[in-house]
């Protein structure tokens, strides 16, 4: 007589602890608030962004958390300019519009309440994300191109070294819509433009 021995299939192991920490990218277009007189974008301005977060849930169903992190962001704004708006009537004549970039790069330091409803056996599920995000700004430079030629300086003792903004993001799994409002100036003094990204975030485990 032959015994018949059942073979059990490995069980997978539930982790009711499980957190979301995240790696996260993002990718914007940076529209600008506050422009004045004169200005006006060209091209594609980009914001992008990458860092961690560290998940740190408060319900017992995961479903509720807050989450903070570092990272790094870089922002590209694009802009012409009215030489009678930048250096006055009959600074350079005849009037001409000037081609500008304003980039900066800095450290950012985003803090964001979370809600999803995942579960310890899927990556894929829907959430919300809100937060505020404070940027140190690095490196800031002005491009400019003229009929004259091109020149570049450093702005980045005329920029606001600390930047804040407000952000959310929401959505399914890998595309998470995105945007970040900008809630002081770039500039110390004089111009009042600030940031606003529209794009999408990426969150990969």
């Amino acid at each position: 007589m032959w015994s018949q021995n059942s073979i059990e299939e490995p069980r997978q192991e539930i982790d009711s602890l499980y957190r979301e920490d995240q790696f996260y990218f993002s990718l914007s277009y940076n529209l600008v608030q506050n422009r004045p007189t004169g200005f006006k974008q060209f091209s594609f301005s980009p914001g992008i962004s990458v860092g961690f977060l560290r998940d740190m849930p408060f319900t017992k169903n995961r479903h509720w958390a807050i989450a903070s992190g570092m990272g790094y962001s870089y922002n590209n704004i694009k802009q012409f300019i009215n030489s009678e708006e930048l250096l006055g009537v009959g600074a350079i004549t005849p009037s001409e519009n000037i081609r500008t970039t304003i980039i900066a790069h800095g450290l950012e330091f985003p803090l964001e309440i979370r809600w999803r409803n995942s579960t310890p056996l899927s990556h894929k599920f829907w959430r919300i994300y809100t937060g505020f995000k404070a940027t140190y700004i690095l490196n800031a430079r002005l491009n400019l191109e003229t009929s004259f030629g091109k020149d570049k300086q450093s702005i980045t003792n005329e920029v606001n070294r600390w930047q804040f903004g407000a952000y959310i993001t929401a959505g399914f799994n890998t595309w998470n819509p995105y945007i970040y409002y900008g809630i002081n100036p770039i500039f110390k003094d004089g111009s009042k433009i600030s940031n606003l990204n529209i794009g999408f975030q990426f969150y990969i485990l």
